[in-house]
């Protein structure tokens, strides 16, 4: 860690220049010439990703950022304060802490906190910033968190992991077992030491093959942020063996928009209909979680076919996701789309549809943008059609 840059005349520069061309910046000459000029970059360039990212680390004092690639694969602090409020207890250890924004979140929650980080640079500018963020129920480690567990007799209320994709993993299927650390081939060994273990892992990776390598799941988390996907986490409690619970929520700037169901659960099949009054598409959590019959059943809304994955209703309804008024509902072809869209303005969603949004708007000549949202999709008589909306606020 250089604790060079926490100059006071440094740490002003860095603020002042927060959002500057970087590019232009780099050109200037360094006023700093005891400090080497890509680390102040660095500095700027991270700052500045965390200003929306990051606002308690942003707005605080002598904190040191590392690379720019660890903020941003670092959990935001919306989803950070998220997760921290699913789990709870005494003690909670940390196997690949990173720069610690979840941790700054756990230790909130537990009465001691363990951050265990391979990178020993990193992890010092974690220990720094926790001083500066007045965390003080954190312990850090520096090294092979196995190591860390097997050197210690501790046991733990929960084990926290966030493995990462190894290097030569890239371009195949993402697997856990493809990550460091390996979680199915050392959940046994975690199990020893915690009864409860949280799994985070990138938003891409499928739901059952998670499962395929995992035991004792109980609850499957997918948490969005402002309508994209950001963590999917895996809920393992040792010895469980009953029915799992996918719990998704879309973390908007003024509401949580939350949703579950049990996975596998026999259900009545959900009603289909034509399009009626107002339509609904399910935020991006729901759409990842599958639960596509689950979200009718639950709100006795209808869906419009089988695999369109949009719904509808006569009355208005509050629902996880974006509401719209149907103005009218038109088949797909030329005298219908030369009459209402073509040369026109207007949002473009496709459902269930054979032409790509790229398509649509080049043969039509529609403009993005403006008032009007329009569905390309298929109903439940396998008809394409478009429905012509607005926006419900």
């Amino acid at each position: 860690m250089n604790t060079s840059i926490l100059h006071p005349d440094i740490q002003e520069f860095i603020i002042q220049n927060t959002g500057a061309d970087l590019t232009k910046l780099a050109l200037q000459k360094n006023p700093f010439p005891d400090v080497e000029w890509i680390l102040i970059l660095n500095q700027i360039e991270a700052r500045t990703k965390a200003k929306e990212k990051l606002p308690t680390w942003f707005s605080t004092s002598n904190i040191i950022y590392p690379s720019k690639i660890s903020v941003e694969q670092t959990s935001s602090e919306k989803t950070a304060a998220y997760k921290a409020d699913l789990i709870s207890g005494q003690t909670l250890i940390d196997l690949t802490g990173g720069f610690g924004v979840d941790d700054y979140y756990f230790s909130k929650k537990f009465k001691a906190v363990t951050h265990c980080e391979i990178n020993a640079d990193l992890s010092d500018i974690v220990k720094h910033n926790f001083n500066q963020l007045e965390v003080k129920n954190c312990t850090f480690y520096s090294g092979d968190s196995i190591n860390i567990l097997e050197e210690s007799d501790q046991k733990y209320d929960w084990i926290y992991i966030d493995p990462s994709r190894r290097n030569d993993a890239k371009g195949k299927v993402f697997m856990l077992k493809d990550c460091l650390p390996n979680v199915p081939e050392l959940l046994d060994f975690y199990l020893e030491k915690a009864d409860s273990i949280l799994i985070k892992t990138a938003p891409l990776l499928d739901i059952s093959a998670g499962l395929s390598e995992l035991k004792n799941v109980k609850n499957i988390h997918i948490i969005a942020l402002e309508n994209e996907v950001k963590e999917l986490l895996f809920e393992i409690h040792k010895n469980y063996s009953g029915e799992i619970t996918i719990k998704t929520a879309n973390i908007l700037k003024e509401k949580t928009e939350t949703f579950e169901f049990v996975l596998g659960e026999e259900m009545t099949f959900p009603l289909f209909d034509a399009p009626k009054k107002y339509l609904y598409e399910p935020n991006a959590a729901i759409m990842k979680s599958g639960g596509f019959d689950e979200v009718g059943l639950s709100f006795e809304i209808d869906k419009l076919h089988k695999h369109s994955h949009l719904y509808t209703s006569e009355n208005l309804i509050d629902f996880p996701g974006r509401r719209f008024e149907i103005q009218k509902a038109i088949s797909y072809n030329k005298n219908e789309m030369k009459i209402e869209l073509a040369n026109k303005q207007a949002n473009i969603t496709t459902r269930n549809f054979p032409e790509t949004v790229e398509n649509i708007r080049k043969k039509w000549k529609i403009k993005n943008g403006g008032n009007l949202y329009c569905f390309f999709t298929t109903d439940v008589k396998d008809n394409k059609i478009v429905l012509i909306c607005t926006k419900i606020i």
